[in-house]
């Protein structure tokens, strides 16, 4: 059932069905960057390199476990289709089976962009849906940062996301996106941090 081989022929974006609620629409717009710089002389290679890992659910729709930022960015930037790696086939369950199975492996994240938790039915169903979190764009640059590192824990900069959300104040990550970086990254430092995935302790 698990770590199938990579479907290799596209699948329309529009088809695929996102597992969270938010994204970080700095984050977006970063890997918009990327792909805009990549596009003409290296578009395909970079699609090929980053394929997107989903689960097939019920009436077989493709479920995106990973990677909602960059298929966000790929189809604001007008790709229709990209390619799929099959982490899971569930098609044959029921919708609760289905849901009570993705929550238990930790691949629905149905919290909103305050970090409250709401039911499965709330995701939307298409990628450009999904509403803006600047804490979770805040928490990708705090990692670029080096305030953490990468780990492999599911919807992990979220998790960080939610510990910042507590700390840094909205204003100031609208206001002065610099300023809450340099902010997150002392909090990030700080011994009530270390329960976090990828905490890498204080530095001098």
């Amino acid at each position: 059932m698990l770590d199938r081989e990579p479907l290799l022929h596209p699948i329309a974006i529009d088809a695929l069905r996102p597992t969270q609620m938010t994204v970080g629409l700095r984050e977006v717009a970063r890997k918009r960057g990327e792909w805009r710089a990549r596009a003409e002389k290296s578009g395909l290679e970079y699609l090929g390199q980053h394929m997107i890992p989903v689960v097939i659910g019920p009436k077989n729709h493709r479920w995106l476990i990973d990677n909602h930022h960059l298929a966000r960015a790929l189809h604001d930037e007008g790709v229709e289709q990209v390619l799929v790696r099959v982490v899971a086939d569930l098609s044959h369950l029921g919708g609760r089976q289905f849901e009570t199975f993705m929550d238990n492996r930790n691949w629905l994240h149905p919290f909103n962009e305050k970090g409250h938790r709401k039911g499965v039915s709330k995701i939307p169903k298409h990628i450009e849906q999904l509403s803006d979190d600047p804490y979770r764009s805040l928490a990708g640059e705090l990692r670029r940062a080096g305030g953490y590192a990468k780990d492999d824990t599911p919807f992990s900069e979220f998790l960080w996301a939610d510990f910042l959300r507590r700390k840094v104040n909205l204003d100031l990550v609208e206001r002065d996106f610099d300023d809450a970086v340099a902010k997150a990254l002392k909090f990030a430092r700080k011994p009530d941090a270390q329960y976090l995935p990828g905490w890498a302790g204080p530095h001098d």
